[in-house]
């Protein structure tokens, strides 16, 4: 088992896909070895004034220095580092400011890339064919200049320098594996996110719960006010199918109406969610208080007595407000429809002329038996309590003398209207 546990970093397909970042990093090097070995050139030879050359250098170094500062560079080192050391790190936020600790962190693992990869690459041009020409010559294959090259190590015995050879390539495989490793293991702490990339990505992380929630809550009272409203027509219209004919058509007729303003809804839903993957949404009708008198009118006809009653004028709500108002009232209906019982008295007071703060929705309807619905309990609850909290109202509902009453106050700014 000891063979296979020490050959085994050798052979790991980590350790070649981390040895192509180190080569990345000599390919990099390059440029800034040929320009340092000009300038040595230069220095030796006298030919150009040294005050020339020095400007020279010091005009180079400036010049070489800038790129491993740029939020370009550390943007490629982590996609690099990601795919080829398996390194979990998040992808900068684009427009995100970076500070200048995390410049300086990403700036010392460039070079210490540059570094780490020009040693390898060297290694693996100058060491590798020495190797490799020991190991051939082992088999009486006569190289010539190319073996006489290899200095003081062409007078030892064919097989010394064949296993002379095989120990500088393990020797070259375990450095690479091991440069690989501490690469991956220093990268988060290079590389890894400032506090202001993680804050960014936190608020970023909450938009999306939050979009994600207000999506749940439109499919919620949108789907599950269909369904109830179908539910209920279809079970009178199959009582009613014998004896009242004309029910039934005017049931069905319901159901398809309220199941294709469902669709609509759910088109709608689905649209967002492939805007966000890059798709443009499709552009949907939203429901406000403007079709309040045809959702009260679907309620009625799936059998259960509605009592409207409305102050002022709809049509001069603010979109936002009028949009969760109509929510607020799908859903009290469903509710009643589908855990009340006896008549819902549906009750809306628009603002006018500074008379009241905001919009007023009060829906009240009796309860089944003894047990009311639960105060916290339900999620077509929760999600009318989220709608009235994210514009910062206010929403009281339970049981009071027999009856459910929902009371919610939506502030409407002065000023803005529809």
């Amino acid at each position: 088992m000891k063979g296979p546990v020490v050959v085994r970093p050798l052979v790991r397909a980590s350790t070649w896909r981390r040895a192509v970042f180190l080569l990345l990093g000599g390919v990099l090097a390059l440029p800034y070895g040929l320009l340092a070995a000009t300038f040595a050139q230069m220095l030796t030879r006298g030919e150009v004034p040294r005050t020339i050359v020095f400007v020279l250098v010091a005009v180079g170094a400036g010049i070489a220095t800038v790129p491993v500062f740029l939020g370009g560079s550390r943007a490629l080192e982590i996609a690099a580092a990601r795919a080829l050391l398996d390194v979990d790190l998040p992808a900068p936020v684009v427009g995100q400011r970076i500070d200048r600790e995390t410049r300086l962190r990403a700036a010392l693992w460039i070079a210490m890339h540059l570094v780490t990869g020009g040693a390898v690459m060297f290694a693996a041009i100058s060491a590798l064919p020495m190797a490799l020409v020991f190991i051939v010559h082992q088999f009486g294959v006569g190289l010539g200049p190319a073996y006489s090259g290899a200095g003081p190590l062409v007078e030892l015995h064919p097989a010394v320098a064949t296993l002379t050879g095989v120990v500088v390539l393990v020797a070259l495989g375990y450095a690479v594996a091991g440069l690989g490793a501490l690469a991956a293991s220093m990268a988060p702490v290079l590389l890894g996110p400032s506090q202001g990339e993680r804050i960014a990505a936190l608020e970023a992380r909450t938009v999306r719960l939050a979009e994600r929630n207000r999506l749940a809550r439109e499919l919620h009272d949108s789907v599950g006010h269909a369904l109830t409203v179908a539910t209920l027509q279809a079970g009178a219209g199959r009582e009613l199918l014998d004896s009242d004919p004309e029910f039934t058509r005017r049931a069905l007729r319901a159901i398809e109406e309220t199941s294709r303003r469902a669709m609509d809804d759910l088109d709608h839903v689905l649209g967002l969610l492939r805007e966000s993957a890059g798709e443009p949404a499709p552009i949907a009708p939203q429901r406000t208080l403007d079709q309040l008198d045809r959702l009260v009118a679907d309620t009625r006809a799936a059998g259960l007595e509605v009592r409207a009653h409305v102050d002022g004028a709809v049509g001069t709500l603010p979109a936002a407000v009028s949009r969760e108002g109509y929510r607020i009232v799908q859903e009290g209906l469903t509710n009643a429809a589908r855990h009340g019982r006896g008549p819902v008295t549906v009750r809306v007071d628009v603002p006018r002329d500074g008379s009241r703060p905001g919009l007023e929705i009060e829906l009240v309807n009796g309860v089944r038996g003894r047990t009311a619905p639960r105060p916290g309990g339900g999620r077509g609850l929760t999600g009318m309590r989220e709608r009235v909290l994210l514009l910062g109202g206010r929403l009281d509902a339970g049981a009071d003398g027999g009856q459910w009453r929902v009371r919610a106050s939506l502030p409407v700014p002065r000023g803005e209207s529809g």
